[in-house]
């Protein structure tokens, strides 16, 4: 019972690596590709604390869960300014944020 979990969580992480592969040039794909990333860590863990009965990495899990969302939302935020300035979403002119 336990190795079915496994495959969902090793097939959401490699979904997750190959969206920030291969999506390169698209900003919001990639932060979503990053949040499956962490998804699937995290529901590791809560498939660790199941099988192995430790409380504390549920708890680390709530924790990292609303840690990824916020970063998510500052990630999002930062994206809605940035095109509020330049007009476009292209990865490729980040770099003249540079200061």
């Amino acid at each position: 019972m336990y190795y079915k979990y496994l495959v969902v969580v090793v097939l959401l992480f490699l979904l997750g690596a190959w969206g920030i592969v291969l999506n390169r040039g698209h900003f919001i794909i990639m932060i979503v590709s990053i949040e499956l990333v962490l998804l699937s860590t995290f529901f590791f863990f809560l498939i660790n604390s199941k099988e192995i009965d430790i409380l504390i990495e549920q708890i680390f899990m709530i924790m990292g869960l609303t840690i990824a969302a916020a970063e998510s939302s500052l990630g999002l935020a930062l994206l809605v300014v940035y095109y509020r300035i330049r007009g476009t979403i292209i990865l490729r002119s980040f770099s003249s944020l540079r200061g």
